[in-house]
């Protein structure tokens, strides 16, 4: 049992995805507090309010719905997951595709589809 959990620990992708959730969770912090530092209250002061939580808030028998929470947790979503492609995801796709070997066959090298079609045919005219 032991030796299987350090074989799953010692995985290269459980390593990766470990490595992914720390960083991403920093990086999540870092844009986080740029939209909430810059991004909010530059959306409130459009607004006229203090802050975005504050916008499109209305009352109803003593409940009270914001439609400003739900935008600044959409904001810092969308900037978190805009960094996040932007900052890591495609240069790592792009460093990716620089390490791919080049003599690895690709499938545009090989026969199309209607050349396999015409040999397949080809093929059974001479068994016949």
């Amino acid at each position: 049992m032991v030796k299987g959990f350090k074989d799953f620990i010692t995985r290269g992708n459980v390593v990766d995805l470990a490595v992914a959730v720390v960083i991403g969770g920093a990086f999540a912090s870092v844009v986080s507090a740029l939209v909430d530092g810059l991004i909010n209250p530059l959306v409130a002061a459009i607004f006229g309010q203090p802050n975005l939580a504050n916008v499109g808030m209305f009352t109803i028998n003593n409940s009270i719905f914001s439609f400003g929470i739900v935008l600044d947790a959409l904001f810092t979503f969308l900037a978190v997951a805009a960094a996040i492609y932007f900052v890591v995801v495609l240069p790592l796709n792009k460093l990716a595709e620089r390490r791919k070997p080049k003599d690895e066959p690709t499938v545009e090298d090989g026969p199309t589809e209607v050349e396999l079609l015409v040999e397949i045919r080809d093929a059974l005219k001479k068994q016949d």
